[in-house]
């Protein structure tokens, strides 16, 4: 895969699981270098990035490309668990998620950078 990988933790301040990705995310960044950026989305501060995707369940995370979305849902900040999604999806081995509200998120985090 040529270009990296976004993944994007969904999250709210006031979440205390999400607080624990802080390190998760750090520690998938040293592993996967430039293969991979990380993104952390507060749902509440930038709901216009969010936009009419409703996330009820902290954290979700959003793993994608900027033409596909290869997964969108909650996980629980285990660095083995995330590693193993991200490490799938730059195989190409999961299916692509084709919910077009979410294709439309993506198209959203992408643009904002």
């Amino acid at each position: 895969m040529s270009l990296p990988l976004t993944v994007v933790c969904f999250c709210a301040a006031w979440c205390r699981t999400c607080d624990d990705y802080t390190q998760v995310l750090a520690q998938l960044k040293q592993h996967f270098g430039e293969r991979t950026q990380f993104q952390w989305i507060d749902i509440e501060d930038q709901s216009d990035t969010v936009g009419d995707v409703d996330i009820e369940n902290f954290p979700t995370l959003l793993i994608s490309s900027a033409d596909k979305v290869h997964f969108f849902g909650t996980v629980l900040p285990h660095e083995n668990t995330a590693k193993q999604l991200i490490e799938r999806a730059l195989a190409a081995e999961l299916t692509p998620v084709t919910r077009d509200e979410v294709l439309a998120l993506n198209q959203r985090v992408h643009a904002a950078g």
